[in-house]
């Protein structure tokens, strides 16, 4: 049992971990993206007024 017990904390500690930032990165990854495709129609419609 005690086995068990280490096997969950070095496995699945890291494991929690990892999914915790994948969903906060997600996050921020959306909003860059959003960002990024205001950016690209803005300096298009700068290129057009030139």
């Amino acid at each position: 049992m005690e086995n068990l017990y280490t096997q969950i904390a070095n496995v699945g500690f890291p494991i929690v971990i990892a999914l915790y930032l994948l969903i906060r990165i997600e996050g921020k990854l959306e909003t860059l993206t959003t960002s990024i495709n205001n950016l690209s129609v803005n300096i298009e419609k700068l290129e057009k007024n030139k």
